[in-house]
């Protein structure tokens, strides 16, 4: 499958015959289908059935994060809610969202957007579903191939609090989270109230994580 190529150029993603150049990056041009950008309303759809949302916001204080949303049918072009609330608990919680990369239920989509994220040099990856039990549901198992280091604490904390919740779809979550290089990827099951209390649960742990990973990186 043909990749498009993404570099980052003063937050605007343009597409270029089979690919999209934005203009600024942090370092290199990157191979794939980043999300690299800053919260307008920009969208821009590319093959595979791969969305990328353009976001802008002032800079934060907890780091960079970006969001993966893995879904066959929002890849396929059905309205994103996930998205932009996942994006508006980082910004709550003071993270710069890079953007909202939305691919499908296929393994290689999902690994290529979290290894897209982490060359990219992001702080933290969030990804939205596929965490369930269907052979549909890759997320974790692309996860895996990624992690230099899982963080046994976080998915269980995230499953402990989902089922103390009333989520079922959060506490029976085969998501993983661990660290990639420096930065940190945690998967989150698909419903909103999982993606809410995930969230609340996540983000101190994951600024703790950050701050451990920022303070070897100096």
């Amino acid at each position: 499958m043909k990749r498009p190529r993404i570099v980052r150029d003063g937050g605007h993603l343009t597409p270029i015959v089979g690919h999209i150049e934005p203009s600024r990056m942090n370092s290199d041009a990157v191979e794939g289908f980043a999300a690299m950008a800053s919260v307008g309303q920009m969208e821009t759809r590319l093959e595979a059935g791969i969305t990328v949302s353009d976001m802008t916001m002032d800079a934060a204080v907890a780091g960079r994060a970006l969001v993966v949303i893995v879904d066959d049918r929002t890849a396929h072009g059905d309205a994103d809610s996930t998205g932009p609330l996942v994006s508006e608990l980082l910004l709550e919680a003071g993270f710069l969202v890079d953007g909202v990369v939305v691919v499908s239920n296929d393994e290689i989509d999902v690994r290529n957007a979290l290894n897209t994220a982490v060359i990219g040099g992001v702080d933290l990856v969030v990804s939205v579903g596929g965490t369930g039990t269907s052979p549909r549901d890759v997320t974790p198992d692309a996860t895996a191939e990624v992690l230099d280091r899982e963080l046994l604490g976080i998915s269980e904390a995230l499953r402990s609090s989902g089922l103390a919740a009333g989520s079922l779809d959060a506490g029976l979550s085969r998501g993983l989270a661990g660290v990639s290089g420096s930065t940190l990827v945690v998967n989150l099951a698909g419903s909103r109230a999982a993606v809410r209390d995930g969230m609340a649960t996540l983000t101190p742990l994951a600024a703790h994580v950050i701050g451990e990973l920022s303070s070897l990186d100096g």
